[in-house]
């Protein structure tokens, strides 16, 4: 999960930084050190790099779909508020007929 060419190289930045006499320790320290740097990598809530690259995936399709979905239902409302205005444009126009009628 995480990658141990970076961890070495933290180990090495923190081993350089260290004195002399402490650097004396060598390979014990370093073991240690990087056995203190993965358990605390470990702790944090992180994710490999493959996972995030299918879930950016999974996301960027699933934004296309609802880009697609929100195109087919404003057609669909272009459609039904046609067919409402077509409905009452009717509807007046009988409406007009029969008060022309009583009319008579």
């Amino acid at each position: 999960m995480f990658n141990p060419q970076k961890l070495e190289e933290i180990a090495k930045q923190v081993s350089d930084a260290m004195p002399e006499g402490v650097k004396s320790f060598g390979n014990e320290i370093d073991r240690k050190i990087k056995q203190v740097l993965q358990a605390q990598l470990g702790k944090l809530d992180m994710v490999s790099r493959e996972e995030f690259d299918v879930q950016t995936h999974v996301l960027l399709r699933t934004r296309e779909k609802l880009n697609a979905m929100e195109e087919k239902f404003a057609q669909l409302e272009k459609k039904l508020d046609g067919a409402a205005s077509e409905s009452s444009a009717d509807a007046k126009a009988e409406s007009n007929i029969n008060t022309t009628e009583q009319d008579k």
